[in-house]
């Protein structure tokens, strides 16, 4: 059973593995994932309960994940499943390894083995500015990754040392366990716990990976990160995940962007939206204006009689799309800024300005329904 609290009591397993009560199956699974990541004694090397943890952690899914199981569990807790005859056996479902190996491209003690498994496969984010977004860039990256042991090639045994036929086994690579649960007792077919379904065990485990023929190391890559990249978008690099077992391939690198938002402007697909402010008289007049794009300012001509939230267009001025690289626009939307605090040369000017203003300077060609639009489309912004 999981450890227990304070009080004394196993602790509940949607506490230990932090999700709610009405997690999905692919929820538990994926915390589970994360906890099995981050309390491998490999990995954790400094906390000494990270075994135990770890252990817990495989109890609690061991519950959730098995429906029957979850349900005995919510209506009558740790109580029912021990009454039940279920109690965790690490000894039937193999090492600490054979579970970190279950979601990390083993088969472990959750299945039986087919073959050498897949290496896991690895996320990593990497941080960027818009301007990298724009033109591309090359950016360096650091994660752990699990790899071949180099010390042994990989067959977990000491450089000149045999590799015998597993006694545990019999070479078979896999046991039978029988497990009661509540509804009886299960019999399933797993991993043997003394060779990790090889059916061979170094007579002499290698020194530096303790026989596993894998370990933990530190990587450093250079990515290229195509122009156009969006936040949130992966980038995948074959091959270049955590290493399989022997002879197997390793899994991928996921590269997950993260790009920094532009003060100046929003990102709508491939185009860019920025403000530009003018005052009412230069709407009125028109101008010629400076814009800010990503590679400096341009002019764009302001016509008369412009409108708040009227929009002026720049052509290819916004972000390239990452198969295509052909450039959105930047789309400028005008602000009209009505002055105030005037002094009374300019509040007399404003009302020389409003009594010479005819029916005419005032028509419109939009429609009541225009106006509001555009009116509650500012006010949203």
């Amino acid at each position: 059973m999981p450890r227990p609290d304070t009080a004394g009591r196993p602790r509940d397993p949607y506490e230990v593995l932090g999700v709610g009560r009405d997690a999905s199956e692919q929820q538990v699974k994926k915390a589970f994932r994360q906890l099995a990541r981050e309390l491998h004694p490999d990995v954790n090397a400094h906390d000494p309960d990270a075994e135990e943890k770890f252990k817990e952690a495989a109890e609690a899914y061991e519950i959730l994940s098995d429906a029957e199981r979850r349900a005995t569990y919510d209506r009558y807790g740790h109580e029912g499943l021990s009454s039940g005859g279920w109690a965790p056996n690490f000894d039937a479902f193999g090492s600490i390894t054979d579970l970190f190996d279950a979601f990390f491209g083993g088969a472990g003690a959750f299945g039986g083995r087919t073959g050498p498994a897949t290496g896991g496969d690895i996320a990593v984010e990497v941080r960027l500015e818009l301007i990298d977004a724009l033109r591309g860039v090359r950016k360096e990256v650091s994660f752990e990754a699990i790899d071949r042991c180099e010390h042994c090639r990989g067959n977990g045994a000491e450089p000149g040392t045999p590799i015998e036929t597993c006694t545990r086994c019999a070479g078979a690579g896999r046991l039978q366990a029988a497990t009661r649960t509540p509804f009886g007792q299960m019999v399933r077919t797993i991993a043997c716990d003394a060779c990790h379904g090889e059916g061979r065990v170094p007579k002499q485990p290698c020194r530096e990976c303790r026989g596993r023929g894998r370990r933990v190391v530190k990587r450093k890559l250079e990515v290229e990160v195509p122009a156009g990249i969006s936040d949130g978008q992966r980038i995948r690099l074959a091959g270049r995940g955590h290493a399989g077992e022997l002879g197997a391939p390793a899994g991928d690198l996921y590269v997950l962007a993260r790009v920094a938002e532009d003060s100046r402007f929003v990102r709508e697909g491939s185009d860019l939206l920025t403000v530009v402010d003018v005052t009412a008289p230069l709407a009125a007049l028109g101008a010629t204006l400076e814009v800010p794009t990503l590679e400096g300012s341009e002019s764009i001509e302001l016509p008369p009689g412009s409108q708040p939230g009227a929009v002026l267009t720049l052509r290819g001025h916004g972000m390239p799309t990452v198969r295509s690289g052909r450039r959105g626009d930047l789309r400028a939307v005008v602000n009209v800024i009505v002055p105030r605090r005037l002094s009374e040369q300019q509040r007399e000017l404003m009302e020389r300005l409003n009594d010479s203003l005819t029916p005419e300077n005032m028509r419109s060609e939009e429609s009541l329904f225009a106006k509001l639009r555009r009116a509650l489309g500012n006010q949203a912004a």
